[in-house]
């Protein structure tokens, strides 16, 4: 059986946190390039511009994309033919989020208690989701989440009789509320089916995805499509001023759920997308 050591993982998830919290992903700056030279509105287009030049200069300067360093987002893929050693898997974890915001100099923003409201001083404890798969490899992926896209999520128990078209206006509705609070352009992550608990995880875990994948289901990829040219359509535009870009992505990930149930439940990113992943 492989060993992996907890130092290991430690400083692997302190190293991907320095690395996204001054970088916005590859694949989500990519996309902001393309809505920037097919904007036609010219404060979008500036707008735009702002964006990639901040980037730019976070990414040389060593500074934070934005001054909401987040919460610490970790999924854990952990290969059942591995064994973690010389520790707390969890410890490890938050000794590495720990590290990387003492380090880099970021905001602490993690409150011990939703009503004391005392700060932990060092970002943690970070959000860790854990999953066990086949192999020996460990897969650690990291996303800082912004409070203010977080804040603009929403969950909804549909009925299972509920229309496509319901599911589509509850989501286009939640993008449009969020507005400049959530300072778009959004990446909108869908989570549909699960349970109450399992389907906000969803909308989550499509982060992990590259902007120009697609569900593997045809019925989704056109239901990502859809979505995504009614948000557009809105014409919100970039930190809602106006322009064609209000989205660069939407999707979808799904899960089976109970006969009486249909969740949905929709997780925003602002323009800022932070994530990155490494493979042991």
């Amino acid at each position: 059986m492989r060993r992996i050591s907890v130092l290991k993982i430690s400083e692997i998830v302190e190293t991907l946190l320095l690395d996204v919290n001054f970088s916005i992903s590859h694949d989500v700056l990519r996309k902001i390039k393309i809505a920037c030279n097919k904007e036609k509105n010219r404060r979008a287009k500036m707008i735009f511009e702002q964006i990639l030049k901040n980037s730019h200069i976070a990414r040389r300067e060593k500074i934070p994309l934005c001054q909401d360093t987040g919460t610490a987002v970790v999924f854990l893929e952990i290969g059942q033919d591995i064994q973690i050693v010389g520790g707390n898997l969890t410890d490890a974890v938050n000794e590495g989020v720990r590290r990387a915001y003492k380090k880099g100099y970021l905001r602490n923003s993690i409150v011990a208690d939703p009503l004391e409201r005392k700060n932990t001083g060092d970002n943690t404890p970070a959000s860790i989701h854990a999953d066990i798969v086949p192999g020996n490899k460990l897969k650690i992926s990291v996303i800082v989440k912004g409070g203010g896209a977080e804040n603009m999520s929403a969950l909804k128990m549909f009925a299972p009789s509920a229309a496509v078209k319901d599911i589509k206006n509850f989501i286009v509705e939640t993008v449009i509320s969020a507005g400049a609070n959530a300072c778009p352009p959004f990446v909108v992550g869908v989570g549909l089916g699960g349970t109450f608990e399992t389907v906000g995880l969803l909308a989550k875990k499509s982060f992990l995805r590259e902007l120009d994948s697609k569900n593997p289901k045809k019925i989704y990829q056109k239901l990502e499509e859809e979505i995504l040219a009614d948000i557009n359509k809105t014409g919100l535009g970039p930190m809602a001023l106006g322009g064609r870009t209000t989205a660069l992505a939407v999707l979808i990930e799904t899960a089976p759920t109970h006969i009486t149930s249909f969740p949905v439940a929709v997780n925003i990113q602002c323009h800022a997308f932070r994530k990155k992943s490494v493979v042991l």
